[in-house]
């Protein structure tokens, strides 16, 4: 049966159409530097927020309304396949990312849940070689259930941790089974709540234990996806292990398990943090662990992880320098961990919501590119921190300079002169570059 019937194959029209069911900047043949915009964006669409979410918050409950949800169990989650690779075609999506319990609910017994698994991973996988659609990635929920109340992998209970490197032990066969290109930690309970009750040592050093296992399990079996660890400073828990890119990358450096991870970074995470997101994405770029990207944004008047389709173009502009800086994505893609607002809960919504983020970071893309070709920020970097080209600058770059010659140096000053940075002009020149690209 047709799940969208109202819904079309989403075709590119261009800046001036009217159409919502059209796309007005992502044009899919459109080729940048010699390669299409779906090859290089690789959008790709979250399971969870797509077909399972029914929309509740913590002040109301679900409004979403999905055919799919006549059915219960098993059979909504057969039903919620057919819908998604719908939704797929439609959309022009050629990714797709999910947890276990997003595709399969979970069973009375650990068996029962495998073989829930198992049983919609067959449907997935005859899907996936129909439509040429692929797992971006997979994942192991293991933060929902009240078993993980206390965490999973940084739990204070031995069974637990068990129960979850189970799960995860599963996850990596099902990404195996399903050609997943990345697989996705998600740390959602590894935190405290509190110091007074927290082993913080022993907890960060059974999460690295987890992450080694995990790691020699996929070796073991044949796995050669890329790891990716997501982080996120707060929310369940007062204080997340992974808070920040840096941090995370501390972790990764402390237990030596940097040549196995790169980073998956949402834009929403690195609000709660205190971040931009061209922060983090900056940070991972110039570390070499930037491997993938959750596409949302949060909003700045509320304190939780609202997880809004991106629409920000400024932000997507400066994510999208950031991943062309990086040489793309590689293996990774943009994913839209991003959920319709709670007052959208028409189906059709999830059209519009989707084609809204794919566009914002197309034209983002595109005035990026062009930011890069003319170098215009690089000129500007570069001119500011000239001083290090010459002289007692490009001394200390070399490691020719001590605190004697500095010393010599300095005082041999007549006086120290600096430059403007003319942030405003800067700021107005990328409005210029933004501005041109909507006008054609």
């Amino acid at each position: 049966m047709a799940w969208f019937e109202n819904v079309s194959k989403i075709k590119y029209e261009g800046p001036k159409s009217n159409n919502p069911l059209a796309f007005k900047f992502y044009n899919p043949e459109e080729i940048i530097n010699g390669q299409s915009m779906e090859e290089y964006l690789r959008f790709g669409i979250a399971y969870w927020h797509t077909f399972a979410e029914d929309l509740s918050d913590p002040f109301g409950t679900g409004t979403a309304i999905r055919n799919w949800d006549k059915y219960d169990g098993m059979d909504r989650a057969k039903a919620r396949v057919e819908a998604a690779f719908e939704f797929f075609e439609k959309i022009g999506a050629k990714y797709y990312c999910f947890h276990d319990v997003d595709i399969a609910p979970e069973g009375n017994t650990l068996s029962e849940t495998y073989k829930n698994i198992d049983t919609i991973v067959a449907m997935l996988k005859d899907y996936q070689k129909d439509s040429g659609v692929k797992l971006l990635w997979n994942t192991a929920n293991n933060f929902t259930n009240p078993r993980f109340v206390h965490g999973a992998a940084s739990s204070n209970n031995a069974d637990v941790f068990a129960y979850a490197a189970a799960k995860v032990k599963k996850g990596l066969e099902v990404g195996k089974e399903l050609g997943a290109e990345n697989y996705v930690f998600w740390g959602g309970r590894e935190g405290y709540e509190t110091l007074l009750n927290t082993d913080l040592k022993l907890e960060q050093d059974n999460l690295a234990r987890f992450f080694q296992m995990a790691v020699d399990y996929a070796q073991e079996i044949g796995f050669d996806a890329q790891f990716l660890i997501e982080p996120k400073p707060k929310e369940p828990t007062t204080h997340q292990y992974d808070f920040d890119a840096q941090s995370t990358h501390g972790f990764l450096l402390n237990y030596g398990l940097q040549d196995h991870f790169k980073l998956n970074l949402e834009a929403n995470h690195a609000t709660l943090a205190g971040h931009t997101f061209e922060h983090e994405l900056r940070y991972a770029r110039v570390n070499g662990i930037l491997g993938s990207v959750d596409a949302n944004q949060g909003d700045p008047l509320l304190g939780w992880d609202t997880d809004e389709f991106p629409t920000d173009l400024y932000s997507t502009t400066l994510a999208m320098y950031e991943i062309i800086k990086n040489g793309g994505l590689g293996a990774g893609g943009l994913n839209f961990d991003a959920k319709v607002r709670r007052g959208s809960f028409e189906q059709d919504d999830l059209f519009h919501a989707h084609i809204a983020g794919m566009d914002a970071f197309a034209l983002g893309y595109k005035v990026a590119n062009k930011l890069i070709e003319d170098k215009v920020l690089e000129n500007v970097v570069d001119d500011r921190y000239a001083s290090y080209k010459e002289g007692i600058g490009k001394d200390i770059v070399e490691g020719k300079a001590n605190f004697k010659s500095l010393e010599e140096h300095a005082l041999n000053l007549k006086e120290v002169k600096n430059k403007s940075g003319r942030l405003e002009v800067i700021k107005a020149t990328i409005n210029q570059y933004l501005a041109s690209a909507y006008a054609k």
